[in-house]
């Protein structure tokens, strides 16, 4: 018999939709989301990309760097209601330096937008990123962005992602021309035209006229040539193209492919009313307990990210939560799983990315902002009821170090205070030496960007001038055994130990070459890519 809890739970799942949209540096992220945002009704005109001072800056961009560089440093939430839906899009950092941050977003998403530039097809992100999304299984709906500017062929690009990706695709409409000649598109689920007119700079709503397929004022307001192209490649899309299989499309096999302009805001609110009628609403998740259904009664999350002063002038440092199962109230009290004490959840907020207010309920697929006292850890799970924990985070390897070191001595306690509370929030990892007379911090990046994101940090939030030494080292290797196999094998040459900020031993070494010979030299030394996870289960490195 279904309990009053779970209809309420099944009712609020039906409601939700989460995704993460991924994409390649300037294929046109941050202003789809914008977009999405604007059509969505929760702005009213749409920040610009470029952080110029005569125009608004994007919404999902805050962080001050963001907006004085155009892009996308860390992943932000963004909550809102459309039509029927209560929508959690979770945006994220498109530049490669910042991919880390991108990977445990998207462990909190269930579907993910794969967003590419028309003109340039599939680029090395993307393909980086549609591999993470493979792994965990996620629905992945395809947006080509930036027709109005000259574009490869629609049949092209369709046929590079069934070829590279290995996925299916099925084009949910259809461009009529492409640059200076983008007209609008075709809807195939309403079979209707759709020609838009050009707003300034994409910031309000675009004016569109919808016409039937067949309807006589086609020849007024298209050019024969386009109106002939596109009635020949419908015919083939018909004839050659598969059927929508949603089955497919939710077990990530299937890509349904939507084109447009987001700049222009062409196609972009036929791609949101799609996108929510197809895409997953809340998904079960795997956990020590078994996997457990959104309406599991008893409330589980995780955490997924930390950010550390997102209100500067409060100094506050804010957990984000990935609701799993059962619902969440203000100021209830959980287990902390890691550390097995009780916390009370008070003060939580609906987040918008730097905006918050408060809330006092929240359901699996939604994403909830905690004040994070220094409780909490990238990958935590918070429960009532049975003991569980879900499946850990883990770091990857790095491939840029550098000691960070603070030269004036009487900002030491904010040079540790800001170094601590970066590494807490996963900005970048941090290493130390095993030599306790060198006590400065080792920045360990994916990228150059996260280096200049940490002193600029530093800087505007912690008022410490930092110094960055590069060391000549590009990859590291966790040590499976920790320090004890370790020792078993003696001394190591062409490579140096350092420990990561929970004591494990990590061998850093200046190429791969080296790291293969260590390992050619000590058959009995494992040596790991991805750092073991501390919170939860763990994860394999397939």
């Amino acid at each position: 018999m279904t309990t009053e809890l779970e209809t309420e739970l099944l009712t609020a799942a039906r409601r939700r939709r989460n995704f993460a949209i991924i994409s390649h540096p300037d294929a046109g992220k941050t202003t789809l989301t914008e977009k999405l945002l604007l059509y969505g009704g929760a702005i009213h005109e749409a920040g610009s990309v470029k952080a110029r001072r005569a125009q608004r800056h994007a919404t999902s961009d805050w962080m001050a760097m963001e907006q004085q560089r155009g892009i996308s440093i860390t992943s932000t939430v963004l909550q809102f209601e459309y039509k029927k839906y209560h929508i959690n899009l979770l945006d994220t950092p498109g530049h490669q330096d910042f991919s880390e941050d991108t990977y445990r977003t998207l462990a909190a998403a269930d579907n993910a937008v794969m967003l590419e530039d028309a003109a340039k097809g599939l680029e090395p992100q993307t393909r980086k990123l549609f591999e993470v999304c493979k792994l965990r299984s996620l629905p992945i709906f395809t947006f080509f962005n930036k027709l109005d500017r000259p574009s490869r062929d629609p049949l092209d690009l369709l046929d590079e992602i069934e070829k590279e990706l290995g996925l299916q695709t099925y084009p949910v409409n259809w461009p009529i021309g492409t640059g200076d000649r983008f007209k609008g598109v075709f809807d195939r689920r309403g079979q209707k035209i759709h020609l838009f007119e050009r707003t300034k700079h994409g910031s309000r709503a675009a004016v569109d006229t919808v016409i039937e397929l067949g309807d006589p004022r086609i020849e007024d307001l298209l050019e024969q040539d386009l109106y002939y192209q596109l009635k020949e490649e419908l015919e083939l899309l018909d004839e050659l193209g598969t059927e929508l299989d949603l089955d497919l499309v939710r077990a990530g096999k299937m890509t349904p492919v939507f084109f447009g302009s987001a700049m222009s805001n062409f196609g972009v609110e036929l791609f949101l009313d799609a996108f929510l009628d197809y895409a997953m609403k809340p998904i079960a998740r795997k956990s020590s307990a078994g996997e457990l259904p959104p309406t599991y009664e008893d409330f589980s999350g995780f955490v997924f990210k930390l950010q550390a002063n997102m209100d500067p002038r409060h100094r506050d440092r804010v957990a984000f939560i990935r609701v799993c199962t059962g619902k969440f109230e203000k100021d209830m009290n959980v287990t902390h799983a890691r550390t097995g004490k009780t916390v009370r959840l008070s003060r939580p907020q609906k987040l918008f990315a730097q905006d918050r207010e408060s809330i006092d309920v929240a359901y699996p697929g939604d994403v909830i902002g905690l004040n994070n006292p220094g409780v909490f850890a990238i990958g935590d799970t918070i429960y009532t009821g049975q003991k569980l924990e879900y499946e850990g985070i883990p770091c990857f390897s790095p491939e840029l170090f550098a000691f960070l070191r603070n030269p004036n001595p009487s900002k030491f306690k904010q040079f540790r205070k800001g170094v601590s509370e970066l590494q807490e929030e996963g900005a970048v990892q941090i290493m130390y030496s095993v030599d306790e007379a060198k006590r400065e911090p080792i920045l360990a990046a994916v990228g150059q960007l996260q280096f200049e994101v940490v002193q600029f940090r530093m800087q505007s939030e912690y008022n410490v001038e930092t110094t960055i030494d590069m060391l000549p080292y590009s990859v590291a290797r966790w040590v499976d055994g920790g320090w004890e196999a370790l020792e078993k094998v003696g001394r190591l040459f062409n490579t140096v130990t350092v420990k990561d900020i929970w004591g494990r031993p990590v061998l850093l070494f200046r190429n791969e070459w080296n790291c293969r010979q260590v390992e050619g030299e000590h058959p009995v030394l494992k040596l790991n890519a991805i750092a073991p996870v501390v919170s939860g289960l763990a994860v394999s490195e397939e």
